[in-house]
Formats: structure tokens, C-alpha cells, sequence
């Protein structure tokens, strides 16, 4: 044998010295790994059943749970998750609704009272609240890089320990966490739904880091250097993948507007199993506000309505209403700019301070009020007082706010994009019904137009505005919720 034959042979023979070995260990852990998903799913999760009573019929309630680890929150996603438990306590009422929460800090009672304060929501029934410990572990502060990544795995542990503590017959995911969707699929055995509100990563996103625009989730500094562009990218591109996965694993999928179904459409491919629920506005509520002939009015204002949080852009407010105020038709009037919103934390406390400080920058501290976490009366005091409403969201996914603004009787004033353009400012019988923009300028414009028309055109926006927000009431949300979800009770 030659030598260079004989240094191939003794290469061949320490690789599968190698090789073999490590077969060995991969399939013995793969084997261990089954046996351990297998005891959690046959073992474990059926002891951590709830326990109740059984059904007249002789049959044991369901129990539906849902995963909102920030339920006393102030936000459109909680409105929805009130009214789709309201929802179905009207049609079921032999079942037993659980809520995995974060919300430690509130008791059960306070909790519930929260949401009939801020949303005007009561529930028929009780429900039982589960509260999770490890919270933070899906808090953006967590994970300063790889944030999306960092949330999603975060999900995971915080939807064990939620799985741990208890089992479900059905589990629906309403506040965006699609990663909990196969644990509690195949190992707590649960049939699975969700509500999507925002996709955690979307086409539109991707768009943004490969044409490297900066914005508030794509830091200047990436945006401006094209190798951290593209390792971003690519990045993205396999969070997209995983996101997908997970996301398929759902038996029903509910979406809350048209720019959402796109998105989910293409990174889920799930069409047969999802719809479209637009989220329940307390629409009747706002529309029984009178509209006011504002012609004697001596003071406008201009009301936005949106949680604290960064992608809201609460900035481009105060800089567009800087804007007008410099205008020459802004001379002649008093115009108030009014924010209000919740404040879920510690940082959106800290980015209010901000707008404030940005406020006295730009000299408009005394034109521009802040309305943090007020109550629902106050709130429709200021919508019936408004001339008009102000959103400023890049792609809001929909804008419960916006028809709020509509339903009160104000001039909506939304971003160009997102849902308000594709399913809330759209014409009625081809008259408009609000105003859209996208940039300072186009903003400032826009606010000049609304408040130089005459008192009747303002009133003719405003009334289209209201006929056109019927869509999007509670009484339409509790058809199209329980058509979507009553695949689970038909199954049973």
C-alpha cells in the first residue's frame, strides 16, 4: 500500500472513531429528550388540570385561558381581551376562564375594576387569574441587543411556568407572544388560538433594514453601515423563519386589520385558518357625545390618544404642532395640544419626560397638556371637546384610538399608513372621512387645513367619520369572535 493510501486509510478510521461515538451520544440524547417531552406531556400537564365541578350534563367545564401577561395594562389589547372574554361568558356560560398575568402588584378585584374603569367593560362572570412570576423576562430592558430574539425565548420560559401552573382545554395567546403556541400545543396538549395584533416581525420591517432607513427599531448607526445592515438582515430573515413556525402551529389565528392579515399571510401561510376581527370599539359609547357646533368656539384642541410607548411618536406630534403654531392662520387662534395615554412602566415614564423636555425646547410647554392613565369619563370630556384627533403611528397595525377620535365627533388627523389607511380613514360613499399624513410638514398642513375650513365642512367630516365607524363596534367584535373561535366548542 502506498503511503498516501495508507495516510488516507488511518484518516477514514479516526473520523469514524469520531463519528460513530458521537452518533451514539446524539441519538441517546435525542431518545432521552422524547422520553422527557413525552413524561411532561402524558405525565406532568394532566395533573396541572384545574380542578372544578362538573356540568349538569355530567360533563366537565372547559377551561379557556388566556395569555396576557400585561392585562392591567391600559392599552386597545387589553379592550380586546376584556371583550372577548365578555364575549364568551354570553355564549358559554359552563365554562371557566383563566388569565395568566404578570400583574402582581393588583389583586384580583382591582384588576377587574380596572377594566370596567377604563374600558367601561363588566364582566358577567368571575374569572381566575393566574399570576406568573417571571415577567420580566419578556421586558424589552432585558435584552438591549438581539431584542426580538431575546422577548421571543423569554415567551417560552414565562409560557412554561404559565403551563406549569396550570393546563388548559384552550389556550389562546392575545397579546402577541406566538412562541407559547407549540408549548402549549404539543405538550400541554391544548387546542390553540391567538390574537394578533402586531406580527413581531414583518415584511415592512425587513423592507426598512435592506433599503437601511433608520427608525425607532433600526438605529441610525446600522442603518448608515452596510455590513451591520446586513448581518441584520440576515438576522431577520431567520427570525422571520422561526417566527412563521411558530406561528403555523395555531388552530385559529384572529387578526385585527387588513395590514395585519398581509403580514401574517405571508410569513404564517395559514389562510384557511385565519380571519379578521377587528378589535371591539366602544363605539355606541362615544357616539352618544352630541356634536357641538363649533362656531363660536374661542379654543381648539387637538387630542391624541395612545399609550407612551416609542413607536406611538409622540415626538412628531409636538415637532408638527410646533409647526402650525408658526403658521400664520395659528396666529389667529388658541390651539391646545392634549396627549393622553398609560404609562406601563418605568421607561415610559422616563419618555414622557422627554416630550416634556422637548416641549420647553421648542417653546410650547404652555400650549401642550399631558393626560397620563386618566379615567374613561375624563377621557370622553376631552374627546367632546376636541376639534381634532391626532395618531401619528408608522403602520399602526389598526388604531382603536383612531375610530375612537371618528365615533367622538373629532377630525381625524391619522398616519398614512397601516391600518387607519387601509381600513378606518377610507371614504364613505367617496366623502372623506378624516385627514391622513406622514411627515412634520404634511402634519402641521394638515391641522392648518382642518381648522381653516368652515364650521359646516368640519361638520359634514365628522358626521361621514361617525356613520363610517359602525364596523367596528363591540356587537360586530362578539360576531366575529365567536365565529372564529367557535371551531374549539364545536370539536368538544
Amino acid at each position: 500500500m502506498a503511503a498516501g493510501d495508507w495516510c488516507v486509510c488511518e484518516f477514514l478510521r479516526f473520523m469514524f472513531s469520531l463519528i460513530i461515538p458521537m452518533l451514539f451520544v446524539t441519538a441517546g440524547l435525542l431518545v432521552i429528550l422524547v422520553v422527557v417531552l413525552l413524561y411532561i406531556r402524558f405525565g406532568i400537564c394532566p395533573k396541572k388540570k384545574i380542578t372544578h365541578s362538573p356540568r349538569k350534563n355530567g360533563k366537565m367545564p372547559l377551561v379557556v385561558a388566556f395569555f396576557h401577561p400585561y392585562c392591567n395594562a391600559g392599552g386597545g389589547g387589553e379592550r380586546v381581551l376584556w371583550c372577548a372574554i365578555r364575549t364568551l361568558q354570553k355564549r358559554y356560560e359552563d365554562i371557566i376562564i383563566i388569565i395568566y398575568t404578570g400583574d402582581k402588584d393588583a389583586t384580583d378585584q382591582e384588576i377587574i375594576d380596572g377594566a370596567y374603569r377604563r374600558f367601561n367593560i363588566k364582566l358577567l362572570q368571575p374569572v381566575q387569574f393566574i399570576f406568573l412570576e417571571k415577567r420580566y423576562l419578556v421586558e424589552a430592558w432585558l435584552y438591549p441587543y438581539f431584542t426580538l430574539l431575546g422577548q421571543s425565548l423569554g415567551s417560552v420560559f414565562l409560557g412554561w411556568e404559565a403551563l406549569m401552573k396550570c393546563v388548559p382545554d384552550i389556550f389562546i395567546d392575545s397579546m402577541g407572544y406566538a412562541y407559547t403556541l407549540p408549548l402549549f400545543k404539543y405538550l400541554g396538549g391544548c387546542q390553540v388560538g391567538c390574537y394578533v395584533h402586531y406580527p413581531t416581525i414583518s415584511t415592512d420591517m425587513l423592507s426598512v433594514v435592506r433599503d437601511r432607513n433608520p427608525r425607532f427599531n433600526n438605529a441610525a448607526f446600522i442603518s448608515k453601515n452596510p455590513i451591520l445592515s446586513n448581518l441584520k438582515l440576515v438576522y431577520y430573515y431567520i427570525f422571520a423563519w422561526m417566527y412563521g413556525f411558530v406561528g403555523s402551529c395555531s388552530d385559529v389565528i384572529m387578526v385585527n386589520s387588513t395590514w395585519t392579515l398581509n403580514h401574517i399571510l405571508a410569513l404564517w401561510k395559514a389562510g384557511d385558518r385565519t380571519n379578521i376581527v377587528y378589535p371591539p370599539c366602544d363605539v355606541q359609547t362615544f357616539l352618544d357625545i352630541p356634536l357641538k357646533d363649533d362656531r363660536k368656539k374661542t379654543e381648539h384642541s387637538i387630542v391624541s390618544i395612545g399609550q407612551f410607548r416609542p413607536e406611538k411618536d409622540h415626538s412628531l406630534q409636538i415637532k408638527a404642532f410646533y409647526q402650525f403654531l408658526q403658521m400664520k392662520s395659528a396666529q389667529e387662534l388658541t390651539v391646545k395640544l392634549i396627549l393622553i395615554g398609560g404609562c406601563r412602566n418605568a421607561d415610559d415614564e422616563e419618555r414622557v419626560s422627554c416630550l416634556k423636555e422637548l416641549c420647553e425646547n421648542l417653546g410650547v410647554t404652555e400650549n401642550v397638556e399631558f393626560k397620563i392613565n386618566i379615567s374613561f369619563e375624563e377621557l370622553k370630556n376631552h374627546l367632546d371637546e376636541a376639534t381634532i384627533g391626532l395618531h401619528t403611528m408608522w403602520n399602526e397595525h389598526f388604531g382603536i384610538g383612531v375610530v375612537e377620535c371618528m365615533a367622538a365627533g373629532t377630525v381625524i388627523l391619522a398616519h398614512n399608513s397601516g391600518g387607519p389607511k387601509l381600513d378606518i380613514v377610507v371614504p364613505l360613499d367617496g366623502v372623506e372621512t378624516g385627514f391622513l399624513a406622514d411627515t412634520e410638514d404634511s402634519y402641521a398642513n394638515a391641522m392648518d387645513t382642518i381648522l381653516s375650513l368652515s364650521p359646516e365642512k368640519r361638520l359634514e367630516i365628522m358626521k361621514n367619520a361617525r356613520q363610517s365607524v359602525s364596523r367596528f363596534s363591540d356587537q360586530e367584535f362578539e360576531t366575529s369572535f365567536i365565529s372564529a373561535v367557535e371551531l374549539f366548542f364545536d370539536t368538544r
